[in-house]
């Protein structure tokens, strides 16, 4: 049980440190009533429109997959230790541990984390099409962590934290994450603690309106990180709501929407003068998360 213990100290830990900021209360959502079908001069309902960001819909397991459930093999927790392993259909309910390089994570429920890092190191993987987190409470630990890793069109919910970056080579695309909090939490929907070069967060949802105890939904501060793009995403919520800071080599904000007063503070605390700071807009969504105006340009600050 030792070995368990020390897993979950390390996520505990990467939740709890770089320097966040103190939590916030509850910043209080700006949906807008949502639309339904309309009908045509024939007669025929007109299709609502899908949302140009990814929801709960459009990630997660696809409907109809069959799950396979998986026993915990070590230590109460479930741990791949083959490289080359791909996890496919499958239901975890515990923490998955990534011992092994070029695992994948597809069509498959996780219940608990996802983390590819062991004894000082962190093991590649990919994850796609599936659910990170309890379907009910509030973990603190982050959904997915720490380098090395792609995820892809991943529901994550029930984390104090959605995505730790915390090394190299990080790609993080068309996934939606709704965070939670614990008392004292800082949640974030990406935080970086000792990240290395070439992260890119791209098209995510990011909502962090009903947490509590709170930073950002995106929280990149980390002065090892270098070369990070943070684009077309679409996020609300936080106390500052976009936190770029510290960045060496490239640092690209580009065509994100913010969802407009849904910070606590303010949108944005970043250090604009080192960020290529293009195209952001503060925007008003209805609950299925479609963008209903676009209130203006989203300037940056800090």
């Amino acid at each position: 049980m030792a070995r368990r213990a020390s897993i979950l100290a390390f996520l505990l830990a990467v939740a709890m440190v770089a320097a966040c900021q103190p939590g916030a209360g509850e910043a209080g959502p700006t949906a807008t009533p949502d639309g339904t079908a309309t009908a045509t001069a024939s007669g025929t309902p007109t299709p609502e429109p899908r949302a140009e960001h990814p929801t709960p819909e459009t990630t997660g397991v696809p409907p109809g997959t069959k799950l396979t459930r998986l026993r915990s093999n070590y230590e109460g927790i479930y741990r791949v230790d083959k490289p080359g392993t791909v996890l496919d259909g499958v239901h975890i309910t515990t923490d998955l541990l990534i011992v092994a390089d070029d695992v994948v994570i597809q069509n498959s429920r996780i219940d608990g984390g996802v983390l590819g890092y062991y004894d000082g190191r962190a093991y590649s993987f990919t994850i796609r099409d599936s659910i990170v987190g309890p379907p009910k409470g509030c973990l603190t630990a982050p959904g997915i962590g720490s380098a090395r890793y792609t995820a892809e069109r991943v529901h994550v919910r029930g984390h104090g934290d959605g995505f730790n970056a915390s090394g190299d080579d990080i790609v993080i695309r068309d996934s939606y994450v709704k965070l939670c909090s614990n008392p004292g939490d800082h949640s974030d929907g990406i935080q970086t603690y000792k990240t290395g070069k070439g992260l890119i967060f791209d098209h995510n949802t990011v909502d962090q309106r009903f947490a509590k105890d709170i930073t950002a939904p995106i929280f990149i501060t980390d002065e090892q990180a270098e070369d990070v793009i943070v684009s077309r995403n679409l996020v609300m919520g936080g106390t500052y709501s976009i936190q770029v800071r510290n960045v060496k080599g490239t640092a690209i904000v580009r065509d994100n929407a913010l969802v407009d007063k849904s910070w606590v503070y303010g949108p944005v605390d970043t250090d604009c003068a080192n960020v290529v700071w293009e195209g952001n807009t503060l925007v008003t969504i209805d609950d299925k998360y479609r963008i209903t105006s676009t209130v203006g340009p989203l300037e940056c600050e800090g």
